[in-house]
């Protein structure tokens, strides 16, 4: 089976792109191959695969059959040239850094992202001599300001954003960023997933993922992925051989048994979203709601042109009360779960504050965007009356 652009995209979550050296047998489901070294039939076996005539599985840390298999399907997901999986979304966007940037060059990101993701650019690689800029979603002043600075290599966005769930206009700042001669554009796409957008038919260089969320779905492993044009995946394979961050076999092969699901799935998370949205911009407990097809959202147009009307499983919502009604919301909840991540199975909500913003001060919070009383809802396949039954108890109580 070749890769068909014109597939749908539930097809190709289940069948992804053709059938790989992995699964020799005719299997269905892709055979895990534990291995961690394989025999080489010949010298001559060996110096022509170097020179790139035909695939060889020498050592785990390079490939594995498994984890090709699912970075071949998930390249069919993106319509994507390659992709590359590694242990986990950080690894993967450490990977993408540290390929596409040297000591003295710029990144710019923006920074109403996955907080880990902006400690990464403005702490980690700062040591590395690697100078960083964030900027607003919403601001192209700024960012145009910021693609501006000298040695400017590299531009950082998520769709949408974490945890406000803002839409930036992504094309355009991929042509802003293309503009500027050098400047690569790496998309998180994490909460869109490939459902709602491939940011690559935009013009993107590099999209991400964590994709221990919504392309695997069910909480049970970690793992991010990284696709592009195969020159530049040739560079970041070469950095994540070294690196040894590459993902293991059997999450590979988790992980493409939850990308068979993946357009259901996303699907009927998205209409349960946008529902207890809906629900919850109406509860006079409730503040503010950030959702992107609710009316007043700052996205609303841009979720129709890029995300195909759907917002997403991902929603936030701050309550009257601050920090105090938001902490008693997460303890009252039976149902809907109090923990990190999002994009599986099960519906979870957190605290911000008290999660990945944990160690600033609240006036350092709210500089962020960060209200004490916000609060994140990963919504997961329940169903969605049995959701809003928790919700509203747990709001209503006292």
């Amino acid at each position: 089976m070749t890769y068909n652009a014109r597939r749908s995209m539930e097809t190709r979550a289940v069948h992804g792109a053709r059938t790989s050296g992995a699964n020799p047998w005719g299997a269905v489901a892709t055979p895990i191959v534990l291995s961690n070294t394989h025999v080489i039939e010949s010298s001559a076996a060996l110096e022509t695969a170097r020179r790139g005539e035909h695939e060889l599985w020498e050592y785990g840390r390079y490939a594995n059959p498994t984890v090709a298999a699912a970075e071949e399907h998930i390249a069919a997901l993106e319509g994507a040239e390659r992709s590359l999986l590694f242990s986990s979304g950080m690894a993967a966007l450490a990977g993408a850094a540290l390929s596409l940037l040297r000591p003295g060059q710029h990144v710019v990101w923006v920074r109403d992202c996955y907080r880990p993701s902006g400690q990464l650019f403005s702490r980690v690689l700062a040591d590395w001599g690697i100078r960083s800029t964030g900027v607003d979603a919403l601001d192209s002043a700024a960012l145009e300001a910021a693609l501006s600075v000298e040695q400017t290599r590299l531009l950082f966005v998520e769709l949408p954003t974490n945890p406000r769930v803002l839409v930036p206009d992504v094309p355009a700042m991929i042509a802003m960023a293309h503009a500027r001669r050098g400047v690569k554009v790496l998309v998180d796409a994490t909460l869109a997933s490939p459902v709602l957008a491939t940011p690559l038919s935009w013009g993107a260089d590099l999209v991400m993922h964590s994709a221990t969320k919504f392309l695997a779905g069910h909480n049970d492993l970690l793992a991010g992925v990284l696709s592009g044009r195969a020159a530049l995946m040739e560079l970041v394979e070469e950095r994540r051989s070294l690196l040894g961050s590459v993902l293991d076999p059997h999450a590979a092969y988790l992980l493409m048994r939850g990308m068979k699901t993946l357009g259901v799935r996303v699907d009927a998370q998205c209409r349960s979203a946008s529902e207890l949205a809906r629900r919850l911009a109406e509860h006079p407990r409730v503040d503010r709601v950030w959702y992107p097809t609710l009316a007043g959202h700052p996205g609303v147009t841009l979720t129709e042109t890029l995300l195909g009307g759907r917002g997403g499983a991902v929603l936030a919502f701050a309550l009257r009360g601050g920090e105090v009604a938001a902490r008693l919301v997460v303890d009252r909840v039976r149902l809907v779960r109090h923990a990190a991540s999002l994009g599986g199975t099960e519906t979870l909500i957190q605290q911000p504050s008290l999660f990945s913003y944990a160690d600033l001060s609240e006036e350092e919070r709210r500089a962020e965007g960060i209200d004490d009383g916000l609060l994140r809802l990963s919504v997961g396949l329940e169903h969605v009356e049995d959701l809003w039954q928790d919700l509203t108890q747990a709001l209503d109580e006292g």
